[in-house]
């Protein structure tokens, strides 16, 4: 089998060498112009040069991720300046953008090809369902900022949008597969082709195991996850006609380690789980092209999930979404868009002694309209964008969220842009119908002269309204030259109606062992300013040598209770769980046609909420060509300490995780 293996790569590097001695990287031969007229579509639902935007956004290519070693999307992500990503485990993140982070980070709204991945029990996005084939993705836009107007309720501190290849580019056969310490191993597949000349399509398949995290104490946390995916797309072209069909099915094996000083499992007697989580989803898309200024979208999809890790708790979510618009110019200086949006939200949670949710299974509706539009008020050189979206939710009604903006572009050199916008985040199903029997609070004021242990109950409530922002944002693009460019945002939020916490009454159990029980209720009472700016440039001292480089910084004055920064991390007074500067710079060097060096360096500061000191880590990433469609390559993950945290689980008490050093390489085939 060894002689097998090494006859056949043998034979396909002598296939790809008579086909080219050398191989050829398209992004990093492109000058910083080219790369500033990439087209982006999630900021107005319609391509525009990114250069032209009023609105703080970073675009991370594929080249970016290949480049990155980025194994996952969250860590992908650590690329983009204002975006903070924590890894809590082998299997779970908290991705946020412009603070108030979590696991179930809820101002933030994801998607895959503009399909959302919100989830509406916990809300939030649960990273480990979130993955594709790397070497598909385009490009991955990121908003920093309210995006409600274009994406409705809870895109209020950014939109993440994932956007993966069309099939007519992922034609041939790919094979990949490698593997190290941290991540034991990993293969993926892709194979496309053409049912007809009009009808390109893909497959791909893949599947990891990712050893597990240790905690502060050295013990293993058993969080070891193995993972399987597949999907396909289909793409089909007829006249004005832009069809697509896409779906991906996957299965997690996952485990986690619970604090059971703080959570109470009697029906486990081990606090260490094992669980799954499976699902699937099914994408349909139409384009038509009416003129070059005019066209129609129709898309909807479904998705199903189903997350089990007993004893802590398990639930079926499936959604369905159907959206439609219409964009054509008006006037000769209007380009209007307008459109509805249907979408359906089913849940059941499983009842387990952990949290109950009455009722036990819930269908929810949301109901949207929108009207945005473009005015060209002096062509090439000032434009005015504004718009309003209406939401209709089953918990708090109508919410109205609108938006204007402003560009100039007095050169092709420079764009300066401003916006107020605002957003709402609308409650989810466990703020309104859950019952949480774990809590035990050691450290609210007071309660630690009581005589016998303290426990909470938690109720959600249905009196639970939107929380609220009104954004002011403004920011300067400036291009040096074809080699140099730097982009700054800064911007002031202003939240209103936060989820905030409060004591009910107190009585005492009647079982042992005794207790002090009391009900932790659900309000709106907490408040926030935020404030920052993030800084980002792009340099191409040489054809072959690029770098890039972000600062973030981010200021946070919130107002809350004594009792929410100890249940709520996101929302805890003057100490937030967001570290104030996040530094990223990376080299990307081509030292010949065959063999690249990218180093990637990061500093993230303290948290002091958690006492956790700031810090700097490194990745490195190797790859060499022997041939045009072979690529082997070597990658150093958190290089510069043997292992670092990088944030304390929040809501399920989750044993804390250290990040460990890793290193893995592997060998990637085209054909």
């Amino acid at each position: 089998m060894k002689f097998l293996v090494i006859a056949l790569l043998t034979d396909l590097t002598s296939m790809a060498a008579a086909q080219s001695n050398s191989a050829s990287n398209q992004l990093l031969g492109l000058s910083l112009e080219e790369l500033m007229d990439i087209k982006v579509t999630t900021v107005s639902r319609r391509p525009q040069k990114l250069s032209e935007v009023a609105s703080a956004v970073f675009v991370i290519t594929q080249d970016d991720i290949r480049r990155s070693g980025a194994t996952n999307i969250p860590d992908a992500l650590r690329m983009a300046p204002g975006v903070q990503v924590d890894r809590l485990g082998t299997d779970k993140w908290a991705v946020s953008i412009r603070g108030f982070t979590g696991r179930f980070a809820n101002k933030l709204q994801v998607l895959i090809d503009g399909r959302s991945v919100y989830n509406p029990v916990f809300s939030g996005t649960l990273w480990e369902q979130q993955d594709t084939l790397m070497e598909d993705i385009e490009r991955i836009e990121v908003i920093r900022g309210p995006a409600a107007t274009v994406w409705g309720i809870n895109a209020v501190n950014g939109v993440i949008n994932i956007i993966t290849k069309k099939a007519a580019d992922t034609q041939g056969t790919l094979l990949t597969a490698g593997g190290g310490s941290f991540e034991q191993g990993f293969a993926g597949v892709r194979y496309g082709g053409k049912l007809n000349e009009d009808t390109p399509f893909r497959l791909y398949a893949k599947g990891f195991a990712r050893h597990h995290t240790d905690a502060p104490s050295n013990a293993s946390n058993r969080d070891q996850w193995q993972s399987a995916r597949g999907g396909f797309r289909i793409d089909h072209h007829r006249g004005n006609d832009q069809f697509t069909l896409q779906g991906d099915i996957f299965s997690n094996a996952i485990g986690d380690t619970y604090d059971k000083s703080v959570i109470s499992l009697p029906s486990s007697p081990a606090n260490n789980v094992r669980g799954q989580n499976e699902g699937g989803n099914i994408r349909f898309r139409w384009d038509r092209t009416l003129s070059e200024q005019s066209s129609i979208l129709l898309q909807t999809y479904y998705d199903r999930v189903r997350y089990q890790i007993s004893p802590i708790f398990s639930f079926d979510t499936e959604s369905f979404d159907i959206d439609a618009q219409h964009r054509f110019s008006l006037w000769e200086r209007h380009n209007i868009t307008w459109g509805g949006n249907y979408r359906l939200y089913h849940s059941k949670v499983f009842d387990n002694g952990f949290i109950k949710l009455t009722p036990e299974d819930r269908t929810n509706h949301v109901y949207s309209g929108f009207l945005r539009d473009d005015i060209t008020l002096i062509p090439d050189r000032l434009y005015f964008n504004l718009g309003t979206r209406l939401d209709h939710n089953d918990f708090t009604g109508l919410e109205i969220q609108p938006s204007a903006r402003l560009a100039w572009t007095p050169n092709t050199e420079n764009t300066l842009w401003l916006s107020i916008s605002r957003a709402v985040r609308t409650p989810a199903r466990a703020e309104n119908d859950a019952t949480l029997d774990f809590l035990q609070f050691n450290n609210v004021p007071g309660l630690s002269l009581l005589p016998f242990p303290f426990k909470a109950v938690f109720h959600g409530s249905h009196s639970f309204q939107s929380e609220k922002l009104l954004a002011y944002e403004t920011g300067y693009r400036h291009r040096f030259s074809p080699q140099a460019s730097v982009d700054i945002a800064g911007f002031v939020n202003d939240y209103s109606e936060l989820r905030d916490f409060s004591l009910g009454g107190f009585s005492l159990s009647t079982g042992l062992p005794r207790q002090i029980i009391t009900s932790v209720l659900t309000d709106n009472s907490a408040s926030a300013l935020t404030y920052g700016f993030e800084l980002s440039g792009d340099w191409k001292p040489t054809q072959k040598w690029r770098l890039q480089g972000n600062y973030s910084f981010i200021d946070m004055r919130i107002s809350s209770s004594s009792l929410t920064k100890d249940f709520d991390s996101s929302v805890s007074g003057a100490d937030t769980v967001t570290p104030q500067h996040r530094i990223s710079l990376r080299s990307n060097y081509d030292l010949s046609d065959k063999l690249d060096v990218n180093l990637w360096l990061r500093y993230i500061s303290d948290i002091a909420y958690y006492n956790l000191p700031g810090y700097v880590t490194a990745d490195a990433k190797v790859s060499y060509r022997p041939a045009k469609n072979i690529e082997l390559f070597a990658v150093g993950q958190n290089l510069f300490s043997r292992n670092h945290q990088e944030l304390v689980p929040d809501f399920i008490p989750s044993i804390p995780s250290v990040i460990p050093r890793g290193v893995y390489g592997g060998i990637q085939i085209r054909f």
